[in-house]
C-alpha cells in the first residue's frame, strides 16, 4: 500500500540527486551541453525565456530528473497492480527477486551496458503497450534526451528495492486494489520545490472541482447533448478537472447506451475531455492518472488486453499555443479582430501538432484553477502582453489567463443561445488593483459574466491568496 507522504519525502530527495548527476553531466558532456545550448538559442530568439542560460538550463535539468522519478513510479505503479507481465524494476514479497534475476539476465546480453541501459530497456518494454506508448514517447520525454549516469541510474532501483529491516517488507509498495492515483497530485504539487514556485503548483480541491463542473459542464452536456459536448482544462495540472469530467461523462454513456461494450464508451468519454498545461511532468501525471482510469471502467486487469486510448493531453503554454479566436480590441471601436496564429516555436518537451489540435478548436466548456504569480520573465511579459490586452501595468497571470479561458469557448450565436461555458477558481487581485482595470472595464463587458463569487471569506485547503470562483459565457463570434 502507498504512503503518500513517506514517498514524496524519499523521492524529493531523489529528486535533488538526480538534478545533480544532470547538472554535472551536462557540464562535462559536450553533446549534452551543445543540445541545451542549442535549444536554449531557439527559445531567446523565439522570446519564451529572458533568463540567463544557467537558470534557465537548471529548469530543463528538474524537469528531466522528474522525468525521470516519474518514468519509474509509472513502472512501479503498474508492476505491482499486475498490469504488466512480470515485474520489471522491483515488487512486493517474491517480485523483488524476480525482478533482480531479470536486470541480472539483460547485463549478461549486454555486458557493456550500464543501468542507465537497464532502465531505458524497461521503459520501452512497457511503451510496446500501446495504451502507455505516450508516456515515454521518444520524442519528447526529457530521459531520452537527458540521460543520467549509470551509477545515478543503479541507485535509483536500489531506491525502489529498499525494504525495512524489521519486516522485510518493501518501503514503497504500489499495490492497491482501487488503483488509487490520488498520491500522484501530491507529487505534482511538491516533488520539486523549484518546479512548485516557477509554476505555481496547486491542487484544486475537489468540492471546488464539483462545484465548478456542476455549473458547467452538466448544463452543456444538456444543451448540446452527450456525443458533441467537449471540455477543456487549459491550465490541467495533474488532471483533477479532467478526471471529475471523464467520470461524469462516462457515467451518463453507461446510461445512456448500456449494451455497448465499456471500452468503447470509456473513449467516448475520454473524447469529450482536453487538457494541456505548461509543466510537462504534470501533463504526464494527467495522462496517467486518465489512463488508469479508462482501465479501470473498461474491466481491463492486463495492459496488453488494453487499447491505445486517444488521450487528449499535452504538454505547452496555453497562453502562446494555438489560434486565438476572437480577439477582443479592447479600447479601439472595433468588437474583435481576426484570430492570430500561436507560436511556432516549441521545447523538446513539447509536441507542437497536438498542441494546435488540442487548442485549435473550441469548447462547449472551459474549466481550470490559472496560476495567481506574476510573470518575472523579461521575455515573457512583453510576449503575453502583446497577445493579451488586458495585460495592464504589473499583470499577474489570472489577467490573460482570464481572457484564455472565455477566447477558447464556443460563441453565442447572434440570438445569444449555443455559447460554451466557462467556470474557473482564479485570484481576486484583480479587483482590488490597479493591473485589473483593463479586464474589469474592457474585456468583461463584452462577455456575460453569470457569477462571480468572491471565496475570500472561506477555507479552501491550499488557496492562501484570496480568490474568487467566475462562471460566464462569450458572446462575440469570430
Amino acid at each position: 500500500m502507498i504512503d503518500p507522504k513517506t514517498l514524496l519525502d524519499d523521492l524529493k530527495r531523489l529528486v535533488k540527486r538526480l538534478q545533480d548527476d544532470l547538472r554535472e553531466r551536462a557540464t562535462g558532456m559536450a553533446a549534452m551541453a551543445d543540445r541545451l545550448e542549442d535549444e536554449y538559442r531557439s527559445a531567446r530568439e523565439a522570446g519564451r525565456t529572458g533568463d540567463a542560460f544557467e537558470a534557465w538550463r537548471e529548469g530543463v535539468l528538474t524537469q528531466a530528473a522528474v522525468a525521470w522519478v516519474l518514468g519509474c513510479v509509472f513502472v512501479r505503479f503498474l508492476e505491482d497492480n499486475g498490469l504488466v507481465d512480470g515485474p520489471l524494476i522491483s515488487g512486493p514479497g517474491e517480485r523483488r527477486g524476480r525482478a533482480s534475476d531479470r536486470r541480472t539476465l539483460y547485463f549478461r546480453s549486454h555486458p557493456t551496458d550500464t543501468d542507465r541501459d537497464y532502465l531505458y530497456d524497461v521503459f520501452r518494454t512497457v511503451a510496446r503497450l500501446p495504451a502507455v506508448a505516450r508516456l515515454y514517447d521518444e520524442a519528447h520525454n526529457p530521459v531520452w534526451t537527458h540521460g543520467v549516469s549509470g551509477d545515478a541510474a543503479r541507485e535509483m532501483i536500489a531506491f525502489w528495492r529498499r525494504i525495512v529491516p524489521e519486516t522485510g517488507d518493501l518501503v514503497h509498495d504500489f499495490t492497491d486494489a482501487d488503483w488509487d492515483t490520488r498520491f500522484l497530485g501530491d507529487l505534482y504539487q511538491d516533488l520539486s520545490e523549484a518546479a512548485r514556485k516557477r509554476y505555481a503548483l496547486l491542487q484544486t480541491p475537489e468540492f471546488v472541482e464539483a462545484f465548478i463542473l456542476d455549473r458547467t459542464l452538466e448544463p452543456a452536456i444538456a444543451e448540446f447533448g452527450l456525443g458533441q459536448v467537449r471540455l477543456i482544462d487549459p491550465t490541467c495540472g495533474s488532471g483533477h478537472f479532467l478526471l471529475g469530467a471523464f467520470r461524469r461523462l462516462l457515467d451518463r454513456w453507461f446510461r445512456k447506451a448500456p449494451g455497448t461494450p465499456e471500452r468503447e464508451l470509456v473513449q467516448r468519454a475520454l473524447d469529450g475531455v482536453h487538457g494541456v498545461d505548461i509543466n510537462p511532468y504534470a501533463a504526464a501525471i494527467a495522462r496517467f492518472r486518465l489512463l488508469i482510469e479508462a482501465l479501470k471502467a473498461s474491466g481491463i486487469r492486463r495492459l496488453k488486453e488494453a487499447p491505445g486510448y486517444r488521450i487528449n493531453v499535452t504538454a505547452g503554454d496555453s497562453l502562446l499555443h494555438g489560434p486565438r479566436f476572437g480577439e477582443l480590441a479592447l479600447g479601439s471601436g472595433a468588437e474583435q479582430l481576426g484570430g492570430r496564429a500561436g507560436i511556432g516555436h516549441a521545447f523538446e518537451a513539447e509536441d507542437l501538432d497536438e498542441l494546435n489540435r488540442i487548442l485549435g478548436q473550441r469548447y462547449h466548456a472551459v474549466v481550470g484553477n490559472p496560476p495567481y504569480i506574476t510573470v518575472r520573465d523579461k521575455a515573457l511579459n512583453p510576449l503575453y502582453r502583446e497577445r493579451y490586452t488586458t495585460c495592464h501595468r504589473q499583470y499577474s497571470l489570472a489577467v490573460p489567463f482570464t481572457e484564455r479561458f472565455f477566447q477558447l469557448a464556443l460563441p453565442a450565436a447572434p440570438d445569444g443561445d449555443g455559447a460554451g461555458l466557462v467556470g474557473m477558481i482564479t485570484a481576486n487581485s484583480f479587483m482590488k488593483r490597479e493591473f485589473g482595470k483593463k479586464l474589469v472595464e474592457g474585456f468583461f463587458p463584452r462577455v456575460d459574466l453569470t457569477h462571480v463569487i468572491d471565496t475570500s471569506g472561506a477555507y479552501i485547503p491550499g488557496h492562501g491568496t484570496p480568490t474568487v470562483i467566475l462562471f460566464g459565457v462569450f458572446l462575440y463570434s469570430s
